[in-house]
């Protein structure tokens, strides 16, 4: 059976993990395509990246585990057309491939209202891992954000500016209130009030009607006539389905988009299936995840001979927006004769919950909870089980009062068939049965066992209650602790280091625990040490207890060496300490490289120090950066495998030897460039105009990519070449480019505009089509060969050097109306008055 799986998102990968696990080995062949440059990753907890976790952390399988389970894998190469008579699709790279059964898992795209101004730079969608890197790299020049949307990404997106260090930030929202399909007016009153107390500007019925300024934004403008001055702006004003692929198949789809499919999740093709965020099922699509793998579920079983139905999905969501809770459950608006509702304020805590309950008081029809959300999941089961309510309905959200009553039976109560991890559709049957049977003592081993609680964590809590029952059950002793050094849980054992007045590991040991430590307890002890008390952490007693690159306070690398890597903040730093590294540098004879857009600015001369300035930097080896011009700016790397663990080849000879070739290369605007030394893309080689990432053959060769108001990532234009074909396909990549693009238009405005696009892109460059590429080479050799410094040949010529005096009877005189304040350990111009 050949399956092809477009769409490689959670969804999607999902449905590849059910079909190994579900169908014999060998019965199938899968083949997955793959727009983004990375396998499927984890965009439910999206915003944690910008709390440390890193891409790798958000992944959900790395490109070894599709081999390992024999599926061919496909990236950076979006499928752009079915064919359904011949059952074939099409690729973006020219690929063809045949299926049985094919399953569309296209997902959704932002929803980005045409506002005029929207793609000035400064402006960013809320969707993938490379829209949070271009945020990252944007935040440093900004004072004022906004976020446009106060749903829950729109929410979320705002958590991500404050984690950015950004700290006036506002949220701009249509409706009349923030959240307007969870929450009531009531609740949204006070979850405003808790995000303003925390530094949050909300702004509700606003219409955003222009985004203003030059190049960049600077203002926002309303339909009210409000304006608002920011330097970002985030939309995140809800999603589309992705049914583009499927409507030119000409498969049936909604009037308002997604592609219409029945309970099988069969389309109006009885070959193809879809699921996830373009599938619109009676109506409806389904924004969460939990769905999207109930439709995954359903798919497989279909495909392995089963006649599962999906008859739509329970929408309850619990979220920490912020550092607060917001949940709703069941029919959170019902209303109503045959409903009561039930509502507890507290405007003083924040804290608002409210519950439905049928009219004789014996099922709780749904509810919402801000600010206070501890009830969730056992409200969320009682609803969806029909369990019995206590005498006192209120205390579901009250509490229960006087005695040991309490409101609810807890998790013993729930029937065995109780749904507790929707996302993975795991029962409360199938988890006790996994500590009981399997021996599963740990919600670690739940996880690892059942992937209950994998996904959005939600039932996290329910899972460690119903771990804690049945060990109890089986009459064991349940306790949280660090390890088996420390009989305390972390929680516990901060506190009694504090009480006890421990400084060190060795007395942690000798006064709380036993034995010698281990890798799980020594960083967590070191950890606490550190945060109580603010010591050395290498202090005696404590070095030993370190992670291995905190033990020498520097990042181990290749070949036993470490880095160091001073700290500079804002990248701001001043001559004396740049000669300083230089000096020890050169004294310890270490490897130097500047990060980052990997060139220093000095800002602040005069015009007539320009040329003056230029002979100094000219005498010590340095040329233009043509920073100034429409031309090559930079050829960024990282330090490849010269010093990287991970490095396949020398990324940093070879950006030199492109940025030497090309330096001076005029075209109709700037070129950025960067290599690779490894797929972990440390340099960001896709998001230039033309990028290069080294693979275990030779090099892959991005083109087309850009940042900006309009980022867009760069498409993968040839694979594994060797150094010189690589070289070739640039110079005629350029020169196609610098012939036929408009004028101001960046490489990837001209690939756009291209009628073929990357396809018809790679036949000219590689397949020759044109029968052009021997003169292109021949005429970038020429610039390549005719190469001048613009700096050096101004201050030879006595001509062009005249021109950088300011009074032409006094050329040594600086202009007089220059004014300088100062800034930290250096110099600022002085505002315009």
């Amino acid at each position: 059976m050949r399956i092809v799986i477009i769409g490689n998102g959670m969804v999607g990968y999902k449905c590849c993990e059910k079909l190994v696990a579900r169908m014999a080995p060998g019965s199938m062949e899968i083949t997955v395509f793959g727009e983004e440059s990375r396998p499927a990753y984890d965009r439910v907890h999206l915003s944690a990246y910008f709390a440390g976790k890193t891409a790798e952390d958000l992944s959900l399988a790395t490109a070894d585990w599709y081999a390992e389970n024999g599926i061919t894998l496909y990236l950076s190469d979006p499928v752009t057309r079915i064919d359904r008579e011949a059952r074939m699709v099409y690729s973006h790279q020219g690929l063809a491939v045949p299926y049985d059964y094919l399953v569309l898992a296209t997902g959704s795209s932002a929803f980005v209202p045409s506002i005029p101004g929207v793609e000035k730079e400064g402006v960013f969608i809320y969707r993938t891992i490379e829209d949070l890197e271009l945020m990252t790299r944007w935040a440093p020049r900004t004072k004022t954000a906004a976020v446009i949307g106060g749903g829950l990404l729109g929410l979320e997106a705002a958590k991500a500016l404050i984690d950015l260090g950004i700290k006036s930030t506002h949220v701009i929202e249509f409706a009349p209130r923030l959240m307007p399909r969870q929450i009531d007016e009531a609740g949204s009153g006070i979850l405003k009030a808790k995000l303003e107390s925390l530094g949050l500007s909300i702004h509700t019925n606003k219409n955003t009607t222009a985004i203003e300024g030059g190049e960049h934004i600077e203002a926002m403008s309303f339909s009210d006539g409000d304006r608002l001055k920011i330097d970002m702006l985030v939309i995140s004003a809800g999603i589309k389905p992705r049914d583009e692929l499927a409507r030119a198949a000409g498969l049936e789809t909604g009037s308002r988009g997604g592609i219409i499919v029945n309970e099988h999740m069969l389309t109006s093709d009885q070959n193809i299936f879809a699921i996830g965020e373009c599938a619109l099922y009676n109506g409806m699509i389904y924004g969460l995840v939990a769905p999207g793998y109930e439709m995954a579920e359903v798919v497989v079983n279909r495909l392995s001979g089963g006649d599962k139905c999906f008859t739509g999905f329970d929408m309850s969501t619990k979220l920490k927006l912020i550092g607060t809770d917001v949940a709703s459950f069941g029919d959170p608006f019902i209303t109503g004769e045959e409903v009561k509702t039930i509502v507890m304020e507290d405007g003083f805590k924040g804290v608002y919950k409210r519950i439905n309950i049928s009219k004789d008081g014996k099922e709780l029809l749904g509810g919402i909870l801000v600010g206070d959300a501890a009830a969730y999941n056992m409200l969320l089961q009682t609803c969806k089980n029909k369990l019995v309510l206590p005498p006192n309905v209120e205390d579901l959200i009250l509490g229960a009062r006087g005695g040991e009553g309490d409101a609810g039976a807890g998790v013993a109560s729930l029937p065995d068939e109780a749904l507790i991890c929707s996302c993975e559709s795991i029962s409360k049957g199938a988890i006790c049965n996994s500590v009981t049977d399997g021996g599963c003592e740990t919600v670690e081993a739940i996880k690892k066992c059942t992937k209950a609680g994998t996904c959005c964590g939600g039932c996290i809590p329910m899972i460690k209650d119903l771990v804690n029952h049945s060990l109890k059950a089986q009459g064991k002793y349940v306790r949280n602790v660090l390890c088996e050094h420390f009989q305390y849980s972390r929680q516990e054992l901060f506190d009694l280091i504090r009480i006890h007045d421990i400084h060190s590991m060795d007395a942690a040991l000798d006064k709380l625990g036993s034995g010698h430590g281990c890798e799980t307890c020594k960083p967590a002890v070191a950890s606490i040490l550190a945060s109580l008390w603010g010591e050395m952490i290498l202090k005696k007693g404590n070095a030993t207890a370190q992670d291995s690159n905190d033990r020498f306070l520097a990042n181990i690398q290749k070949g036993g060496t470490y880095s160091v890597v001073p700290r500079i903040p804002g990248g701001e730093i001043s001559p004396d300490k740049l000669i300083v590294i230089g000096q020890v540098a050169k004294k310890y004879n270490l490897y130097t490289k500047i990060t980052g857009g990997q060139r220093i600015d000095l800002f602040g001369a005069h015009l007539s120090d320009l040329p003056l300035i230029w002979e100094e930097l000219i005498a010590a080896g340095f040329e233009s950066g043509h920073a100034y011009g429409k031309a090559l700016r930079t050829v960024k790397s990282c330090v490849g495998s010269t010093w990287c663990r991970f490095g396949l080849h020398d990324s940093v000879s070879y950006a030199i030897r492109v940025e030497e070739r090309y330096r001076g290369l005029r075209a109709p605007h700037k070129i950025k460039s960067a290599v690779s030394g490894c797929i972990r893309e440390c340099a960001e080689a896709q998001s230039k105009d033309f990028g290069i990432i080294a693979t275990e053959k030779g090099w892959n060769l991005y083109v087309c990519g850009n940042g900006g108001s309009k980022p867009q990532h760069a498409l993968l234009l040839a694979t594994d070449l060797d150094s010189e074909t690589c070289i070739r396909y640039i110079d005629r990549f350029l020169m196609f480019y610098i012939r036929t693009a408009d004028p101001l238009a960046r490489t990837a405005t001209w690939l756009n505009k291209m009628e073929g696009g990357i396809d018809y892109l790679r036949n000219v460059i590689i397949n020759d089509s044109l029968g052009m590429c021997e003169q292109w080479e021949a005429e970038m050799q020429l610039l390549v060969d005719s190469y001048e410094c613009e700096w050096k040949a101004a201050v030879e010529n006595p001509e062009i050097r005249k021109r950088f005096s300011h009074f032409v009877n006094a050329p040594e005189e600086k202009d007089p109306t220059v004014q300088f304040e100062a800034l930290r350990s250096q110099k600022r111009a002085a505002e315009w008055k």
